[in-house]
């Protein structure tokens, strides 16, 4: 079972600032958390391989790359537009300051 102490310790690292009822229900599920992981550390894998992050895929995604663009097909749009400033098509704000 961990501490009160312990859970007060992870609680001030977390910048938590917890009741004491909160305590006690931390206390018990953490506890559950830690019981949850021997158990895990007690399964047998057998021959599966650790998982390392490294794989023997390909990368099947284009280069990034720069392409020169019909200037007159550009305008064309550009023009089509309802609204434009400045060259470019001008939209509503998707973004907000708050």
């Amino acid at each position: 079972m961990i501490t009160k102490d312990e859970v007060k310790y992870i609680a001030k690292l977390a910048r938590l600032d917890l009741s004491e009822a909160e305590i006690k229900k931390y206390q018990k599920q953490l506890a559950k958390i830690l019981d949850y992981v021997d158990q895990l550390k007690k399964t047998k894998t057998g021959s599966a391989k650790p998982v390392t992050g490294e794989t023997d895929s390909i990368n099947i995604f284009r280069l990034d790359e720069a392409k020169l663009r019909d200037e007159k097909q550009t305008e064309k749009l550009i023009q089509s537009a309802p609204e434009r400033e400045k060259g470019m098509i001008k939209t509503k704000k998707i973004f907000y300051e708050f």
